[in-house]
């Protein structure tokens, strides 16, 4: 943790990406700068937690933290992009959407999004900088949340047990219903349907 457990003589924004392996949906991203006088406890890499738990985290963080916000870039961005310069935007859309400026922006990952802001990659962030974890967590919850809700809107697809990742159920779903409006058409299993 070292240089960055303390945000006293900077204020430090952690940013997130969640959803770049998924076969549909949007790619989410959230950028949190934590108050240091309201501590939370159980911070970690969201894929760590239950989603119980991770719920409970998300209202926690939004209540506690300084700032935070949530960027996005949606599947025909992704397919427009790619998914990586998909996952810059959203974290780029997220940190320029905070109402408090960062004077340092620590990234999760080993690429950094093109902002006007002083900005760090950190590999493994979200198990090592409380302000990535949160960010990863609120990120998390959001998109979940999202795929849940997309369920009932292309019903049979299973979004809401898989959140549009690879299963074999999403898989076998793709093969019987065809592709959706939502789905990554430039993504290899999607892809190969429309060929």
């Amino acid at each position: 943790m070292g240089k960055y457990n303390s945000i006293d003589d900077e204020i430090v924004a952690g940013v997130d990406e969640v959803g770049r392996g998924p076969l549909a949906g949007p790619v989410i991203a959230a950028a949190v700068i934590l108050n240091p006088e309201r501590p939370i406890q159980g911070l970690m890499d969201s894929k760590k937690i239950s989603e119980k738990k991770r719920h409970i985290l998300s209202i926690e963080i939004r209540e506690k933290a300084l700032a935070w916000a949530i960027g996005r870039a949606e599947h025909d961005e992704i397919d427009a992009i790619n998914i990586l310069q998909a996952s810059l935007l959203a974290m780029k859309r997220a940190v320029e959407s905070l109402s408090i400026e960062p004077e340092l922006v620590l990234v999760d990952g080993v690429h950094c999004p093109d902002i006007i802001y002083k900005v760090e990659a950190i590999i493994k962030g979200d198990s090592k900088i409380p302000a990535i974890s949160a960010a990863s967590i609120i990120a998390k919850v959001a998109r979940d949340n999202e795929m849940i809700a997309l369920d009932s809107q292309y019903p049979g697809y299973g979004f809401s047990r898989h959140k549009g990742y690879p299963t074999k159920m999403h898989v076998t779903a793709l093969k019987e219903l065809g592709v959706s409006s939502i789905h990554r058409k430039s993504f290899a299993p999607v892809k190969q349907l429309l060929e």
